[in-house]
């Protein structure tokens, strides 16, 4: 079964710098996959090259069959790749239900878009109280239920997540990862997740890559992954301080 989004040896620069390096991946329709790594390790950008706010140097990025690298953002949106940025980026001086507006902007069909939004209200009820609320005074955990709400407005054939836990505690966390499920299973949204949370991510996915350096460094399923040694020592806080620094990875595996 092919690839809903697959990913080939994607080389990307910041710069001079370049900051991803020969990575592959894939996402099946259907499927949570995460992608896990510490800062600087390329997590962000590979995300940002696959909804067309970067542009790659090099390799291809195929979705339902068709490249789509180089493309312009609003070209891909259209297409059904939708992305959550990092930080949230509501608009602060619009309500709740305008940034849910707007997040329809590409679609006429107003019978639909209020039946969304209505589904949206459903998942996050805390957002319907708040309708006529500026975004900008909503907490950071309304604030990210307010992102991923905006996100499904455009009834996206696949949601890039970009560390949907940060800042916010871990009881805001596991709620919206629990939500996150939920729409997963219940609505079948397909979710390219990259999260530094690995055991939320984890718990969460299907399948998992872990970046180092603009690198995959490990992929397999989320199960193995989460009873993986490394991924115990260098993102579960299973091992003990001062070994983190000396491990390597011993596993170089490539999912299919």
């Amino acid at each position: 079964m092919s690839a809903l989004l697959e990913v080939r040896n994607l080389e990307t620069f910041y710069g001079p710098i370049m900051a991803i390096r020969g990575v592959s991946l894939e996402v099946h329709k259907g499927q949570v996959v995460t992608v896990l790594g510490a800062n600087g390790a390329g997590k962000t950008t590979l995300l940002k090259t696959i909804s067309g706010i970067m542009d790659p140097e090099k390799g291809q990025i195929v979705f339902e069959g068709e490249e789509i690298q180089g493309r312009e953002p609003h070209q891909i949106v259209r297409r059904g790749v939708v992305q959550v940025p990092e930080g949230r980026e509501v608009f602060p001086l619009l309500t709740v239900e305008e940034n849910l507006s707007l997040g329809a902007y590409t679609r006429s069909d107003r019978a639909e878009i209020a039946r969304d939004r209505d589904l949206v209200y459903s998942y996050f009820p805390i957002l319907k109280d708040r309708r006529q609320q500026e975004a900008g005074t909503l907490s950071g955990g309304q604030q990210q239920m307010l992102a991923i709400g905006r996100g499904l407005m455009l009834r996206p054939k696949i949601m890039l997540l970009d560390e949907p836990s940060l800042g916010l505690s871990p009881l805001l966390t596991q709620e919206i990862f629990e939500i996150l499920k939920r729409l997963n299973v219940d609505e079948g949204v397909t979710m390219m997740l990259v999260e530094q949370n690995a055991a939320v991510a984890l718990d969460l996915a299907d399948t998992g890559y872990v970046m180092e350096l603009g690198r995959i460094v490990m992929a397999d399923t989320a199960e193995k992954l989460s009873a993986s040694e490394d991924i115990q020592s260098f993102y579960l806080g299973h091992a003990n301080e001062g070994a983190r620094g000396e491990r390597r990875w011993k596993k170089r595996k490539t999912w299919r």
